[in-house]
């Protein structure tokens, strides 16, 4: 994706905690597909950085501590927008995204200015709680804000720059997520999806349902 005759910037943003096992992997080959990468430390202590500390092209960001996934979405964009990103791809560190999906995500975004991955099309490996919590929210964000949801969990993104310029979240853990779907469609930027595949195998989600629930009720009251 290193093309010289392209004029726009591509970066990624990856968020990780303890995810010495994935992270340089998913890193490298996201490398393959934007021109940098923003990688986001929420307060690892497995050296996770170090990972990746010598590869080209790739920005680290270390937080002072376990903040969140949406505190450390924030360091992100507002370091991609700094280097003038025109696009900013978000994707996991623990290999539940696969970065090959990137250029497809970048044909899409051509027409709209958010397109999010959907992966309630192939559910059979996502746990049961997961698929009832997101087709919940999913629900209940559509009827709010007027605009059809389909996978509101969903952390493999694309965004172009303006969307990053014009929103700043409140929220710092996974529920920031919704809460930049809320402030978009409020301020009439098109969101498109895409299917993906979802890949849950030999991975320990992050996220703590009680936790995001009441994360959840607070955007939803926004």
């Amino acid at each position: 994706m290193n093309n010289s005759k392209r004029k726009i910037n591509i970066a990624a943003v990856i968020p990780f905690f303890n995810e010495s096992e994935f992270v340089r992997e998913i890193v490298y080959t996201t490398l393959n597909f934007t021109d940098f990468v923003i990688a986001v430390d929420d307060g690892s202590t497995d050296n996770s950085a170090e990972k990746i500390k010598d590869l080209e092209n790739v920005f680290i960001i270390k937080n002072a501590k376990n903040f969140g996934k949406g505190y450390s979405l924030k360091n992100g964009f507002e370091k991609a927008v700094e280097l003038n990103a025109e696009y900013v791809v978000t994707l996991d560190a623990d290999g539940q995204h696969k970065p090959e999906l990137i250029q497809s995500f970048l044909e899409k975004i051509s027409y709209c200015d958010i397109v999010i991955g959907n992966r309630m099309k192939d559910v059979k490996n996502m746990p049961m709680q997961r698929i009832l919590s997101n087709k919940i929210t999913s629900y209940l964000l559509s009827k709010k804000l007027g605009v059809s949801i389909l996978d509101s969990q969903c952390g493999f993104r694309i965004y172009r720059r303006i969307v990053l310029e014009n929103i700043r979240t409140k929220f710092n853990g996974f529920e920031a997520e919704s809460e930049i779907l809320v402030e978009a469609a409020r301020k009439n930027f098109r969101i498109e999806f895409i299917d993906i595949p979802t890949v849950y195998e030999n991975q320990n989600s992050k996220m703590k349902p009680f936790q995001a629930i009441k994360g959840f009720i607070k955007v939803l009251m926004m």
